[in-house]
C-alpha cells in the first residue's frame, strides 16, 4: 500500500502517543523510526506494532553513573533505547570536540535503540568517526548451540567523507529479531538457515522461530563477532541481570574519533571520497549492474521516498500499524 509520509509520521506519532512518551521523546523516536522505514531497513514502524514499545512505568531520568573527560556510563533508567541512544551520541560528539576521541557506554535501557546507523551517520555528520555497538535481549546462539543467549547485536560504522558519510550497519545475527516480527506480519516464511525452533530444528516459520532462536551470520565468524560486541554491551557496560544470570537490559556502546589525531580532517574526507570512488569503478561480475558500498542502496531509498513524499507499505502491517493508533488499542 502506497502512504503519504506525513499520514505515516502522523500516525506513528499516534502509537507514540498512545504508550504514553511525553511529546520530546515521541519526536525522537519517530525520528529514527522514519529513519529506518525510509531506508528499507526493518528498525522501523513495525517496531510499533503487536506489544509495540510502551513508556516503562520505571522510566527516570538518565544520569551519569562515571565519567571522565573521555568517557562516560549513563545510567539509562529504564528509557526506551532510541531516548537514551541519542543523548549518548550526542554526549559521545561533544566529547571528542573537546579531546579528539570519546567513549559512551549505557546500561539499564528497556528497549531498541532501533537502527544504530542513524547514530553513528549522526557522528559521522560531527566530522568524527562512529563506532556504535548495541546488545539487546537474549535471541541469537553461538554457533553449534540452539540456546539463544546473545542479542542481535548490531555494529554500525560511520566515515566522514567529502559528500556524504559511508555509514554501515549490520547485525551479527542471520536476520534481524524485527525482521522475522515483519515476516510475521506480512505472512512470509523465512529464508532457509536463518533460525531454530525450540528443539534446535531448523525452521523457516516466523513464530516457532521466535520462541526458539536465531543464527549468525556467516558460521564461527560471525558467531565470533557477536561474541565480541555482546563483550562490549554488557560486561563492559555493567549490564543488568537477573538472579539466574540473563541479561535484563540493552548496553550500548558508542565510540566517537577524531581523524585529526593521525592525519589532515579534510585530506582524511577527500582520501574516503576518492576510495569509495575506486570501489566503484572497480570491474563488476556478470550479472552486477553496479558495485554498491554500505548504505548507497539505503540513501537512495529515502531520497526517492520524499521526493515523492510517499512510501510503501506492507498492507498487513499498515493494517497493524492504523490498529495500534486506536485510542482504545489491545495491542
Amino acid at each position: 500500500m502506497n502512504v503519504s509520509l506525513d499520514t505515516l509520521r502522523q500516525t506513528a506519532l499516534a502509537v507514540l502517543t498512545r504508550f504514553g512518551y511525553p511529546a520530546d521523546e515521541a519526536q525522537t523516536i519517530l525520528e529514527v523510526l522514519m529513519y529506518a522505514q525510509l531506508r528499507g531497513n526493518n528498525q522501523g514502524v513495525v517496531k510499533l506494532i503487536g506489544a509495540g514499545l510502551p513508556r516503562d512505568p520505571r522510566a527516570a531520568p538518565i544520569r551519569t553513573v562515571r565519567d571522565t573527560k573521555l568517557s562516560a556510563l549513563l545510567d539509562g533508567g529504564w528509557n526506551i533505547g532510541m531516548v537514551v541512544m541519542r543523548a549518548s551520541s550526542q554526549l559521545a560528539i561533544e566529547k571528542c570536540r573537546q579531546h579528539g576521541m570519546s567513549l559512551v557506554g549505557t546500561q539499564r535501557i528497556a528497549s531498541s535503540t532501533g537502527a544504530i546507523g542513524y547514530y553513528a551517520r549522526q557522528i559521522a555528520n560531527a566530522g568524527f568517526i562512529g563506532l556504535v555497538f548495541a546488545g539487546s535481549g537474549e535471541y541469537v546462539a553461538m554457533h553449534g548451540s540452539y540456546e539463544p543467549l546473545f542479542g542481535t547485536n548490531p555494529l554500525a560504522i560511520g566515515i566522514p567523507t567529502a559528500a556524504q558519510p559511508l555509514v554501515l550497519d549490520m547485525a551479527t545475527s542471520a536476520i534481524a529479531r524485527y525482521g522475522i516480527i515483519e515476516a510475521q506480519t506480512a505472512g512470509r516464511t523465512l529464508p532457509p538457515d536463518v533460525a531454530y525452533d525450540a528443539a534446535g530444528q531448523p525452521t523457516t516459520d516466523p513464530s516457532v522461530a521466535l520462541a526458539g532462536a536465531i543464527r549468525t551470520f556467516g558460521g564461527h565468524k560471525g558467531a565470533g563477532l557477536a561474541l565480541m560486541v555482546e563483550m562490549l554491551t554488557r560486561p563492559l557496560v555493567a549490564a543488568t541481570y537477573s538472579a539466574d544470570g540473563r541479561k535484563l537490559d540493552w548496553g550500548n556502546l558508542v565510540i566517537a574519533i577524531d581523524p585529526e589525531l593521525l592525519v589532515d580532517a579534510q585530506s582524511f574526507k577527500q582520501e574516503a571520497s576518492d576510495l569509495i570512488q575506486r570501489v566503484k569503478a572497480t570491474r563488476r561480475l556478470p550479472g552486477f549492474d553496479e558495485v554498491l558500498v554500505p548504505g548507497e542502496r539505503g540513501d537512495r531509498l529515502m531520497q526517492a521516498a520524499l521526493e515523492s513524499g510517499s512510501i510503501e507499505i506492507d498492507d498487513a502491517l499498515w493494517r497493524a500499524l492504523l490498529q495500534a493508533a486506536k485510542p482504545d488499542s489491545k495491542e
